[in-house]
């Protein structure tokens, strides 16, 4: 039981680092994009949904203690 308890907790953690790497990365993505005059643009508003749903995750665990 121990190491599937440790299975888990390592895809959790694998898990969020890829959610905040990817918030990470498509506000990034935005900026220059924003920068261009191209906040219009099919790219940026699927960026912007992207952002929101990693951010909406992040949010959940917070809300559950799972990160600071």
């Amino acid at each position: 039981m121990l190491v599937d308890s440790e299975k888990r907790l390592a895809a959790f953690e694998a898990m969020l680092a890829s959610v905040q790497e990817k918030y990470r990365d498509a506000d990034e993505k935005m900026k220059c994009l924003k920068a261009e005059g191209k906040e219009k643009t099919a790219t940026y508003r699927q960026l912007m949904g992207n952002k929101l749903q990693y951010q909406n995750m992040l949010s959940l665990y917070k809300v559950y203690s799972l990160m600071d």
